[in-house]
């Protein structure tokens, strides 16, 4: 199931309405499986304070000039984070990840991650103006009892230390917030809320989100060509049937041979029914596994070209047995 990214600037909200979504998910997957029935669907809530990850880790007032681009604590945070994401992401699983997410590239490499688990991903941007996200910071700093009460209206936690940041490292963030753009595919589609939004419009929200991303509306996702992993079978790794196939046609010519040598040996094609089969003319002595061996690795270097071919229907298992009977038979015929 979809991968579902919370961003927005530092103490915009984003727990809260993450902590919303969680609950209007819950009831949704609840009110969908029957009674005693499992749920099909599994939630998980993967932020910051659940990973245990400390605001420090994003402040880089501490740091010199020339090492800020190479924040080793902030590129570990986003490792945990990505860890935590990455071992439950599955089609049964719904993953909320809240916290800044305000690097596009980061938020590109954990659609990669949801496409390549063939299942889709989502933002939800939580719009609210630099004030006041500074004046719930300042609250959280304790700096400010008139908005303390504001946030404290709205469900926040204005008494978790974890919950702000120092005033430098806040400016920073705003700094370096990389608006989400939904024309970008890794950051559509995308659902915006505003501070100002109401138990009702978030519930609109919620289940427009629901609908993209688990309902009727959810588009099948397909992997990239370059993330799939080749199987190993007829239809999988080139070079591993290359090889499969090869070593197979130089088996049969060993158990077939005659001890004088000469003679043919017959090599069935392989995947083709009725098919007339190959014949391996041998020369006049018997030929030794060396020498077969050798051919065999000579052959393999002319036709390493084929990889990503293997669906075509010339470079099948069958058209390998060809060309190597082929190979086989003027290489006999040139040493003979």
């Amino acid at each position: 199931m979809p991968l579902i990214i919370v961003t927005g600037f530092p103490t915009s909200g984003k727990s809260t309405r993450a902590k919303q979504l969680h609950t209007h998910l819950s009831e949704r997957i609840k009110a969908a499986t029957p009674s005693g029935a499992t749920p099909k669907y599994r939630l998980h809530l993967i932020s910051d304070q659940t990973l245990s990850i400390s605001r420090s880790v994003y402040d880089l007032s501490a740091l010199p000039a020339h090492t800020r681009s190479a924040n080793a604590s902030e590129k570990d945070a986003r490792a945990s984070i990505y860890g935590a994401v990455k071992r439950v992401l599955s089609d049964k699983d719904i993953v909320i990840l809240d916290g800044l997410n305000y690097i596009k590239g980061w938020r590109y490499q954990l659609h990669c991650e949801a496409k390549a688990m063939r299942t889709p991903s989502c933002i939800l941007q939580i719009g609210c103006s630099k004030n006041k996200s500074r004046e719930v910071n300042e609250a959280r700093l304790g700096r400010d009892p008139a908005g303390a009460q504001d946030v404290r209206a709205r469900g926040d936690d204005v008494d978790e230390a974890e919950g702000a940041y120092e005033p430098a490292n806040w400016e920073n963030l705003v700094f370096r917030y990389e608006e989400p753009n939904p024309m970008t595919r890794w950051d559509s589609p995308l659902f915006t809320l505003i501070w100002e939004d109401g138990e009702e419009q978030s519930k609109q929200v919620f289940d427009s989100l629901w609908e993209a991303v688990a309902g009727d509306a959810r588009k099948i996702v397909k992997p990239n060509q370059a993330t799939v992993q080749r199987g190993r079978d007829g239809d999988g790794d080139y070079l591993y049937v290359l090889d499969r196939e090869t070593q197979d046609i130089v088996k049969r010519i060993l158990e077939l041979q005659g001890d004088e040598g000469g003679g043919d040996v017959r090599i069935p094609r392989g995947g083709v029914q009725n098919a007339q089969d190959l014949l391996v003319e041998l020369p006049g002595k018997k030929i030794a596994l060396p020498q077969l061996q050798r051919l065999r690795r000579a052959f393999m270097g002319l036709n390493r070209g084929g990889i990503g071919l293997e669906n075509i229907g010339n470079m099948g298992p069958s058209r390998i047995r060809e060309s190597f009977v082929g190979y086989l038979n003027d290489s006999f015929e040139k040493d003979g």
